[in-house]
Formats: C-alpha cells, sequence, structure tokens
C-alpha cells in the first residue's frame, strides 16, 4: 500500500473518534504553505488561515463536549453523518494534494471514519464498564491519542 492510502485511512480513523480532528489537521498545516496544494481545488477553503483558526476553535470545543453527560453517542446518525462527511473532506483533501482522484480519496476517508467510529465507541463502552475509570478519562486519553497521532499522520 502507499502512503496516501495510509495517511488516508489515518485521517479518516481520526474523523471517527473526533469529527474535526481531521479537517482542522489538514487545514493547520495547509494555511501554513503559501503555496497551498489545494489552491486550485474545491477544497482551497482549506487553505485559508481563518478556516484554520475557527476549525481550531471549533475542534476544541468538540474535545470539551465529549465530556459532557447527556450528549448524544457518536454512533447516533447525526453524528455518524457529521464523522463520515469529515472523513470524506479530509480523504478528498490528501488525495488532491497528492495529484489522485478526490473521489476516490472522500471514499476511503468516510469508510475510515464509520469503522473508527464504531471501533473507538465500543472499545470506549468497554473500557469504562470493565474498569473502574470514569468515562471522562477515557475521553481524555482518546483525545491525547488523536491529537498525537494526528501530528504524526501529517508528517507522513
Amino acid at each position: 500500500m502507499n502512503n496516501t492510502l495510509y495517511k488516508t485511512l489515518a485521517f479518516g480513523a481520526l474523523a471517527g473518534m473526533r469529527s474535526l480532528a481531521a479537517p482542522t489537521l489538514i487545514s493547520h498545516f495547509v494555511s501554513q504553505d503559501e503555496n497551498s496544494p489545494l489552491q486550485n481545488t474545491p477544497l482551497r477553503f482549506l487553505g485559508n488561515s481563518t478556516v484554520a483558526m475557527v476549525l481550531k476553535g471549533l475542534a476544541a470545543s468538540e474535545l470539551v463536549g465529549d465530556k459532557v453527560p447527556g450528549v448524544p453517542d457518536r454512533i447516533e446518525l447525526p453524528s455518524l453523518i457529521m464523522r463520515s462527511a469529515t472523513g470524506a473532506v479530509a480523504g478528498a483533501a490528501i488525495y488532491l494534494i497528492n495529484h489522485k482522484k478526490a473521489v476516490e480519496g472522500a471514499a476511503i476517508g468516510a469508510a475510515a471514519a464509520i469503522a473508527a467510529t464504531y471501533g473507538s465507541f465500543y472499545l470506549r463502552k468497554t473500557l469504562c464498564e470493565k474498569t473502574s475509570l470514569a468515562d471522562p478519562i477515557y475521553g481524555a486519553l482518546e483525545d491525547a491519542l488523536v491529537i498525537a497521532s494526528g501530528i504524526k499522520a501529517a508528517q507522513m
């Protein structure tokens, strides 16, 4: 498998765990490049520094919101749609940056996001049931995993 595919799978998985993580990281790195590789594509908005800043704020609020009791599960339809959509955007962006077909990247990113949504949901649920740690602690650990993995994936 090639690096583009691995990166797309990684960013799709990030979107499944935290819906805004993938587009936020991509926007952060692309917006720092004066010659954004997305500038002549439909996803050129990700290269805008204002968009990058807004996404960072929204992603930070998602990290906080995840720990609030009563928030619907990530496998509920609205959340699942959002996660698959952000996985698709991330996948399309990665494929466009690498001069490949955006639709292929979008499909792979969305599929990875859906798989990671269910995988991370049931893993966290099982860990909460089988251990004495509170759910917000696992949420914070998941946040750390998403941030560290996202930075590493961006460097691939």
